[in-house]
């Protein structure tokens, strides 16, 4: 475990290896699962400011489901606010392309430069998952395992990219070039960037 800036880093983070394969998977993470992905208080304004530019983008299953369950809603069972699922399946925010390989609409329209948001950190930080830790304004970032991503797994470890480096764009976009200079440095430090620690 990694303690960087009062954040927790398990060992698998810096461990594992992780590198996303689309061809493969087909970006099967935005349509399988129990539930929509986790959103954070702050983001949920964004959605709404935002949701008028990216609505042409998305299908009309996707359109109606948004407007049946709203662009968030509260999950208990998880505790906290995620985006809409198609009839308990596709996120509702998933577009496909022609190969039928799935997409973030949201990220699409921020590549397209129509939106300043790029999609809700728990996808951007993916295979990350954070949990908060109560009672000491902390939080944990644990590697989430998933049958589906073993492709990914296979492609880091051909090509030597840890998780946390996959992940770089998003550990910026979160916690700042600092902390995630930080965070190579302990793990240079520690040997487990080429692979010693356990």
């Amino acid at each position: 475990m990694y303690l960087i800036q009062s954040v927790l880093v398990s060992d698998e983070v810096v461990r594992r290896q992780f590198a996303c394969n689309l061809a493969a998977c087909h970006g099967a993470c935005c349509w399988k699962g129990d539930y929509g992905a986790p959103l954070t208080a702050e983001e949920l304004p964004i959605l709404d400011e935002i949701y008028a530019r990216v609505a042409p983008r998305l299908s009309p299953a996707g359109r109606a489901a948004i407007a049946e369950r709203g662009r968030y809603h509260y999950d208990e069972e998880l505790g906290e606010y995620v985006t809409p699922l198609v009839a308990g399946g596709p996120c509702a925010y998933m577009t496909l392309d022609r190969g039928g390989t799935a997409h973030c609409g949201l990220e699409a329209a921020y590549n397209a430069g129509e939106i300043p948001w790029r999609k809700p950190i728990s996808c951007h930080l993916y295979p990350i998952r954070v949990k908060p830790l109560p009672g000491i304004d902390s939080e944990a970032l644990n590697y989430d395992r998933w049958d589906i991503c073993s492709a990914a797994c296979s492609k880091g470890e051909r090509e030597g990219v840890r998780v946390y480096e996959f992940a770089r764009d998003a550990l910026l976009r979160r916690y700042g070039q600092d902390w995630y200079d930080e965070l190579a440095a302990a793990v240079a430090h520690a040997g487990a960037g080429t692979g010693a620690a356990e």
